[in-house]
């Protein structure tokens, strides 16, 4: 991903001009001043610590969040979790919605109270828009590696996991390979997780079918070949999975992470999750403070709840690798229960580069909608 830079001069350009006319200026209101200082706060330590940060953002009130599925690497209870421990309201808009549709609605709604504070990305769309992120260290901000962070904290991983592919045991036979999903069996029956020209957990999917076929996660014409070949073959489900479909039986195979395709088993018994042991695609997400947050105290506050030991096991319990993970091995502090019964995965993991992700996306937008249109 790229770095987003600061302008000094144009800071202190706004210093200047303040100074100059506080004289003839009416007295800034207490809620404006802090909004405007915690919308500039690289740190908790800018509005003066952690406590500071609780009691701007406490002031705003509420949050706004977009395309958080409540079942979503436990999204529902960390939701909840962070309303109660702070008192304040969180607003949680397109819990549905893509990643794309993130970044959209921050565009249409700039300016507006109700336009995301913060953003949970794919890889390959964080790329395309850091320009509208803030940069943010939070407090366990050097626990996370460096190659899982921007060095200014414009945007940081958060949680992760293996493309899988979940399937209810019950309704198709278990499949050993990717190749196995083109078998009459599967016919009507094998969803992807979005669109992925829009969506991370389906351009993951496609990245990992393409590892399995030869290709890699940047070479991702073999993986849109197959989607292609299964649209053929009938077997292709133009169907957004949700914990829903799988339930009713509507969506029998999906190409989702393994956090999510294991989540199917608490409501479906006989939903297994498959990881190819020749394409153990990883990827984490990533967090970001959308630059004009309506609460950007709020969206910092969010942001260190995250990052701290509560916040990583609550993304732990909900099947999720949190990128603190080592850190927290180390200390004592994560759940050791719910680290065990995390999937097993055998094989060499491929995690994917900005630059790979960066040419993936670039065919797909090309050639996705040909292949399975």
């Amino acid at each position: 991903m790229r770095t987003l830079s600061r302008s000094a001069a144009a800071t202190l350009a706004a210093a200047t001009m303040v100074l100059g006319t506080a004289a003839c200026s009416p007295p800034e209101k207490e809620s404006e001043s802090a909004s405007s200082s915690a919308a500039t706060a690289t740190s908790a330590a800018d509005l003066g610590g952690l406590d500071a940060l609780i009691a701007e953002a406490k002031k705003e009130g509420q949050l706004n969040v977009i395309a958080l599925p409540p079942n979503w690497a436990n999204y529902g209870e960390i939701i909840k979790a962070f309303g109660a421990k702070y008192g304040l309201k969180v607003n949680s808009a397109q819990p549905d919605g893509s990643s794309q549709d993130e970044i959209n609605a921050a565009t249409q709604l700039k300016g507006q109270d109700t336009a995301p504070d913060v953003f949970d990305l794919g890889g390959a769309v964080a790329t395309a828009n850091v320009a509208m992120f803030a940069p943010y260290k939070v407090a366990t901000f050097d626990e996370i590696p460096a190659g899982l962070k921007n060095a200014d904290g414009a945007w940081v991983n958060d949680y992760g996991g293996y493309m899988s592919i979940g399937y209810d045991s019950s309704k198709v036979p278990a499949p050993t390979s990717v190749d196995d999903l083109l078998k009459p069996e599967y016919k009507g029956k094998v969803a992807l997780n979005g669109d992925p020209t829009q969506a991370g957990a389906a351009f993951g999917g496609v990245q990992m079918v393409s590892v399995a076929k030869g290709g890699s996660p940047e070479d991702v014409k073999p993986g849109v070949d197959f989607f292609g070949q299964l649209k053929k073959a009938g077997n292709f489900l133009p169907v957004d999975p949700t914990p829903a479909t799988i339930a009713s039986g509507q969506t029998p195979v999906v190409f989702d992470w393994d956090y999510l395709n294991t989540a199917g088993a608490t409501k479906v018994t006989t939903w297994k999750t498959f990881v190819p042991s020749n394409a153990v695609l990883g990827s984490y997400y990533v967090q970001a403070i959308n630059k004009d947050a309506p609460h950007p105290a709020a969206a910092r506050l969010w942001q260190e709840f995250l990052y701290s030991d509560e916040g990583q096991n609550l993304w732990l319990k909900g099947g999720a690798r949190p990128v603190r993970a080592d850190a927290m091995q180390k200390a004592g502090t994560i759940d050791a229960t719910a680290f065990g019964a995390l999937p097993k995965v055998e094989g060499t993991p491929v995690i994917p580069t900005e630059a790979q992700n960066t040419k993936a996306k670039e065919y797909l937008a090309a050639n996705w909608a040909k292949a399975v249109g």
